[in-house]
Order: structure tokens, then C-alpha cells, then sequence
């Protein structure tokens, strides 16, 4: 089959998402699917090359379509680009010759619901709205990445016939790596002589890393917090605030292997709030900490629970 995936996002990107539309791409194709990856022609700051920034196999196309970047103009500048990208991406789709379209997205689907293309939505959070009924009642199949969000789009009416629950997952070949622990800190210039607690991935508040930060104030000399995300205006204050954290900025995707063996324990301090993502999400960088073998500590929130026990990890 013939399958256009859309997506609204920068590639290559540092956020996790990247990594995860790159890699669903890449398994379909190993599936014997023809694959093109529809995105947004935005500037990113990453010059590399999406396949070799991401470490995963060029068996796909990307095609980048003309739009307006006009989203670092608030959520105004973003709900335009979204409108416009969605239009030009479902003309897009709908001009080729595919047999499935494949988004993230409810809009640009909805916009080819009077095709004759098999639509299919991937949901990472709870958004039921007005497109996302219109286009479930056409037909459309439904995907998410746990079984709470199956349960909501239930509890919404849609038939649990027309959802399939695929958790995240990784590539464990990637993580196969033989380097030992003294090996990785010294690939990141990190001490060799303490324990290390290491966080990795988006520094927002619902992610729980400032209380991983404040905790560390009250560790023995011996614990050395660090800590690998993108930092961006807070790359000076941060520092200032919390000085005996170790901050590495963030690292391209590909690395992580070898930054998580650096570790002690690798910790996922998600915060317990009413925000969709911390009541739906499942964190891809879940399945990589697994797949490294390095303890885990981890907050006792819904959706880690799914995936994390007291068996194969350390739940608080």
C-alpha cells in the first residue's frame, strides 16, 4: 500500500514527537508499505539531515510543502499556519495516488473526508471536538497510544471496534550498545566518582523537572543531578538557580543510548495535574530507559503505569 503520513511539525525537531513520526515511518515501510512523510517546509535550527539525525533508515520519502511559518506570532500565527498547512497537505493527499492517509492531525483528515481515501488518526491526547466526531463518524480508524486514552474516546461513543491501542515503543538493536558507564561520562565530560540521577527530555513543568531540581539541594555531595533537555531562554537562569545540577543542553536523539548508560538511576518525575498530556501521555523516552537496563524511579501517574511496575522500576 501506498501511505501519506501528515504531519504538522517541524523534521527534524528535538522534541520527542520527531523521533516518533520518523520511526512509525520507517516501520512501515520495513512492512512493505510505500511511505511519504508530508511536513511543513519550517525553519529548524538542526542542519542535519532527518534520516542521520534520527538514526533511522532511509527507506521513505519526506516531502516538505510551501506554507506560511507564521507560528511564532502567538496562537493566532500558530491556528493560521495549522489552517494553511492543513489545506495544502490535504490537496496534497488528495491528488496522489495513496491509499491511506495517515495523520496526527484531525483537521487536514476531516478535509478529506469526502474523498475516497481510507483515513486514520493517531491520538496522543484526549481531544474530542467537534472534526474529531465528524471525522470518527465517517469512518476513519482511530489510534492510541494507551489504553486510558481508549477508554476516553469511548466514553465519547466511538465504537471500541475503530480503535487499535499501540503503545510507544523502541528499535532495541539501537540500544545494544557495549560502552560501559565510565565510557559514557567521559563521552559527556561527566564526573566519574558519584552517583548520577539523570532526566532526559522536554523541561516542562508538567514533566516534573523542577522537582527534580529543588531535590537536589538536599542531596549528599556524592548525587549528582543532571540533566538533558533543550533549556532555551531559561539556558542562563537555570544554572544560576540550581548550580549544583549539571546542565547538558540537548542532545540529538541518536546519543541517547550512550547518555542514559552514563546514569545511576534515570528518572521520570511526571507531575499529577488535570493536563491532557500528563493524564493521556505515554513518554516514548519510557521504552528507551527500559531498554537501557539503568534503574528507574518514576511518579505514579496513570499512563506510566500501564508500561512501568514495581517489577521493572521503582514507582513513587
Amino acid at each position: 500500500m501506498k501511505i501519506c503520513y501528515i504531519v504538522n511539525a517541524r523534521i527534524p525537531s528535538s522534541k520527542a514527537h520527531g523521533i516518533q513520526i520518523m520511526k512509525m515511518c520507517e516501520a512501515f515501510a520495513l512492512e512493505g508499505h510505500e511511505v511519504v512523510l508530508v511536513a511543513p517546509n519550517r525553519r529548524t535550527s538542526i542542519k542535519d539531515d532527518p534520516f542521520s539525525y534520527y538514526g533511522v533508515r532511509s527507506n521513505f520519502k519526506i516531502k516538505k510543502l510551501w506554507t506560511l511559518d507564521t507560528v511564532r506570532f502567538g496562537k493566532i500565527g500558530f491556528r493560521f499556519h495549522h489552517l494553511l498547512f492543513s489545506l495544502v497537505s490535504a490537496c496534497y493527499a488528495a491528488s496522489g495516488k495513496f491509499d491511506i492517509i495517515y495523520s496526527r492531525d484531525d483537521l487536514p483528515l476531516f478535509l478529506l473526508t469526502l474523498s475516497s481515501k481510507k483515513l486514520a488518526l493517531e491520538s496522543h491526547m484526549g481531544r474530542y471536538n467537534f472534526l474529531t466526531a465528524l471525522l470518527l463518524r465517517s469512518g476513519a480508524k482511530l489510534t492510541t497510544i494507551s489504553n486510558r486514552l481508549k477508554e476516553f474516546y469511548v466514553s465519547k461513543g466511538v465504537p471500541k471496534s475503530q480503535i487499535l491501542v499501540a503503545h510507544d515503543a523502541v528499535d532495541l538493536m539501537e540500544f545494544n550498545t557495549n560502552i560501559t558507564k565510565e565510557g559514557a561520562r567521559r563521552q559527556l565530560n561527566l564526573p566519574l566518582d558519584v552517583k548520577i540521577v539523570m532526566y532526559i527530555g522536554a523541561l516542562k513543568e508538567w514533566k516534573g523537572y523542577l522537582t527534580l531540581l529543588e531535590s537536589s539541594k538536599y542531596l549528599s555531595d556524592d548525587i549528582q543531578v543532571v540533566i538533558i533537555g533543550n533549556m532555551g531562554k531559561r539556558l542562563v537562569s537555570l544554572p544560576k538557580t540550581y548550580p549544583q545540577a549539571i546542565f547538558l543542553g540537548i542532545q540529538p536523539y541518536r546519543n541517547l543510548p550512550v547518555n542514559q548508560k552514563a546514569a545511576d538511576v534515570l528518572v521520570i518525575p511526571n507531575t499529577t495535574t488535570n493536563d491532557p498530556f500528563e493524564l493521556f501521555t505515554s513518554p516514548l523516552k519510557v521504552f528507551a530507559h527500559m531498554a537501557s537496563g539503568v534503574p528507574i524511579i518514576a511518579s505514579d501517574v496513570p499512563p506510566l503505569r500501564e508500561v512501568l511496575s514495581d517489577k521493572n522500576s521503582f514507582i513513587f
